[in-house]
C-alpha cells in the first residue's frame, strides 16, 4: 500500500459504517453525500471523496 493511501486513511471503516447505517453500499452513499445540498458533514464528504478514489484505483490495478 502506498504511504499517501496509509497517511490518508485516518479512520479504518468509518465511512463504510455509515453507509451500512444508512442501509447503503459504499458507493451509493458516497454519491449521496457528494450531491449538491448535502447536509453531510465536511469529515464525511472528504471520506467519501476519498472512497471514490480508492475504489477508482482499484478498477484501474485490476485491469492491469
Amino acid at each position: 500500500m502506498s504511504i499517501w493511501i496509509k497517511n490518508a486513511i485516518k479512520r479504518p471503516g468509518e465511512f463504510t459504517r455509515k453507509a451500512k447505517r444508512a442501509r447503503k453500499s459504499v458507493a451509493a452513499y458516497a454519491q449521496q453525500v457528494l450531491k449538491k445540498g448535502s447536509k453531510a458533514s465536511t469529515r464525511t464528504k472528504r471520506q467519501a471523496v476519498l472512497a471514490r478514489t480508492l475504489r477508482k484505483l482499484a478498477k484501474r490495478k485490476k485491469r492491469r
